[in-house]
């Protein structure tokens, strides 16, 4: 797997993973909307587009081809097959173009890719697994959302058990329980790594 190091500034990274149900996408927008001085880094994906989703704002949607053509030529700084032929990826120009205006990145990733991302970047990232209370109350959040066959659900169930154990490879489990207590742990969480909120002169 090709990794590759980026350009070095005072600003710092958080990266955030978790099964898929856990809620991990409400609290990073949630941190988002606190914080101005955080920027999402924006990955890259073979899948096509789900919904609403648009290129450059949800993820940059590339076909397999061109994936790894990039892959190859060393533009990752980490990427995953995440599913049989399904890949994911953090390309170094987003993570750069954050950091060079001064802010802190912020990574929605895979749980392999969030491990590959504390391995390059160490302190400078502090990685956070969105764990849910049980899988019990993970199954009836896949369930209720009504977006996923049964056998869907039963593979992400099956992905998140291998995920969860391996929860204790982050700096930080946040269970989200409930949202506005997980959200204010969050918070706090932020402020004690990335600082208080920069004010713009």
């Amino acid at each position: 797997m090709n990794t590759h190091g980026t350009s070095t500034s005072q600003s710092k990274a958080m990266a955030f993973c978790a099964p898929s149900g856990a809620g991990k996408t409400t609290l990073v927008r949630r941190l988002m909307a606190e914080r101005s001085d955080v920027a999402f880094s924006v990955s890259a994906t073979n899948r096509p587009p789900r919904g609403s989703e648009r290129d450059g704002v949800d993820y940059h949607f590339l076909s397999t081809e061109l994936f790894q053509q990039r892959v190859e030529s060393g533009d990752f700084l980490e990427w995953e097959e995440v599913y049989d032929g399904r890949f994911y990826g953090t390309l170094r120009e987003a993570v750069d173009s954050v950091w060079q205006s001064g802010k802190h990145v912020v990574f929605d990733v895979d749980v392999e890719g969030g491990i590959r991302l504390k391995e390059i970047l160490g302190d400078r990232l502090r990685s956070v697994f969105v764990s849910p209370p049980s899988l019990e109350v993970l199954e009836d959040r896949l369930r209720n959302r009504a977006t996923d066959s049964d056998s869907e659900i039963e593979r992400r169930l099956a992905k998140a058990e291998r995920e969860m154990g391996r929860a204790n490879r982050f700096d930080v489990v946040l269970v989200n329980d409930d949202l506005e207590t997980a959200c204010g742990d969050l918070s706090s969480l932020a402020a004690e790594f990335l600082g208080p909120q920069r004010v713009e002169a």
